[in-house]
């Protein structure tokens, strides 16, 4: 696989730095960093973004997680490893992916089990990086950047 062109983020210059800032806004609102992690990782399995994919499963692997919650996200349901507030959070992720899957996408009983385990600001941290992980899922795969091909230098850098 050939990526189309280089990466939009780096072609464009000054928008590095408002995506990092609206990324830095996001982990500072109450919603664990590992947490954050696995929703990257699920919606961009969801999406097929495989660039986000190895990059979630880097971040989660280097954060320490174990090896059977990485393996388990895409069964999240049916897998022991993940807390209750974990759960809601994919759930939403799921929800507000695929929102073409249903007549209502976000039906309440999902918004109202996040919003068990995330207060406000937390909650709209959430529902912003579910958003930014589409948005950045949806570059990647467009212009078809390859898994593993950005240093892993560089990638920092932009987070």
């Amino acid at each position: 696989m050939k990526a189309r062109t280089k990466n939009p983020a780096r072609l464009i210059p000054g928008i590095i730095q408002p995506i990092q800032a609206l990324l830095g806004a996001v982990k500072k609102c109450g919603v664990p960093a590992r947490t954050l992690e696995l929703v990257h990782l699920r919606t961009s399995q969801i999406n097929g973004c495989g660039f986000c994919v190895d990059i979630g499963a880097r971040e989660l692997k280097k954060a320490g997680e174990t090896d059977e919650r990485l393996f388990a996200v895409a069964a999240w349901r049916d897998a022991p490893y993940f807390t209750d507030a974990e759960r809601a959070a994919l759930a939403l992720a799921e929800a507000a992916t695929r929102l073409s899957d249903r007549a209502d996408p976000v039906p309440d009983d999902i918004w109202e089990e996040a919003a068990k385990h995330y207060d406000e600001p937390a909650l709209a941290a959430l529902t912003l990086h579910i958003a930014l992980i589409n948005c950045f899922n949806r570059v990647n795969v467009a212009t078809r950047q390859v898994a593993g091909s950005v240093k892993w230098e560089a990638f920092e850098e932009m987070r």
